[in-house]
């Protein structure tokens, strides 16, 4: 989930298969900051919205139920229609809209090509600041994914090494973990990673550091990338055989200070530093 702002108006952006979806609660906010689902909702209840969404999900979602929208299309532009966007979603089996749940960043999301049309509807001085900042968001990213292609080239020529080098200098080692911590249940095997490298959770790390924008792994070093990576390739293997969460997150933090202490003298990866 990354945000943008257009015109003092944060909205939220997250990337699905592929492709960008915006935040219409957060563009709504352009227009009622209160009544947001109100804003969404009026615009979709328009004849023209109504035959936009239904065109735009023929051409791009295989399994659109066409039936269910010809209903909808007959009673738009009625002044009895009302359409919010979990029915849309629901009844046609739409792919353009989202419905997130979520104190932050929860709301209705669109494929861009939506939000779009949903920005000029809002407002077209309002659409261009958001094409804008959105286009430079993913300049941004692009930027981000060049340099990245670089750096994974190296990475490649530190991993055969990890086993084999010394402790030549001071690093944050992993803390081990007593067997009390490993039963605890994750329900999320990302967390499973985070405890077996970092010590916490996401949301331990979040709580801990809320002025702060994004996640503990924004702000991990490379050392801890490199071993992160080996740490994901291993745990799928070991849900592969069939272990137990808390034997599989014992052994990854013992694999996860053994690997953080052999990263630590890598000339090469001083050089990312």
């Amino acid at each position: 989930m990354k945000k943008i702002i257009a015109k003092g108006i944060q909205v939220y952006t997250f990337e699905r298969n592929e492709n960008d979806y915006i935040s219409l609660t957060d563009i709504a906010r352009f227009k009622d900051k209160e009544r947001t689902e109100y804003v969404v909702q009026n615009w979709m209840r328009n004849r023209d919205t109504v035959e936009f969404l239904g065109i735009w999900e023929h051409l791009h979602n295989p399994n659109f139920k066409h039936i269910e929208f010809d209903v909808f299309k007959n009673e738009a532009g009625a002044n009895s229609f009302s359409l919010t966007p979990k029915r849309w979603i629901e009844s046609v089996n739409a792919v353009g809209l989202i419905s997130k749940a979520g104190r932050y960043g929860g709301g209705t999301f669109a494929h861009k090509d939506i939000a779009f049309e949903f920005a000029s509807w809002i407002s077209p001085e309002f659409k261009l600041y958001l094409i804008k900042e959105f286009q430079r968001l993913k300049l941004e990213e692009n930027k981000k994914l060049e340099l990245g292609w670089d750096t994974k080239r190296m990475l490649t020529k530190i991993n055969y090494r990890i086993h084999t080098d010394a402790i030549k200098e001071n690093i944050i080692v992993p803390q081990k973990l007593s067997r009390k911590n490993a039963n605890i249940t994750y329900a999320n095997e990302a967390d499973v990673l985070n405890v077996a490298l970092f010590g916490l959770t996401a949301k331990a790390w979040k709580d801990a550091n809320k002025r702060k924008e994004g996640n503990m792994r924004d702000y991990a070093d490379v050392t801890q990338l490199v071993c992160l990576a080996n740490l994901e390739s291993l745990n799928a293997e070991f849900i592969r055989q069939g272990l137990a969460q808390p034997d599989r997150l014992l052994t990854l933090n013992e694999i996860a200070i053994v690997q953080m202490r052999s990263l630590a003298g890598n000339k090469t990866l001083k050089k990312l530093l």
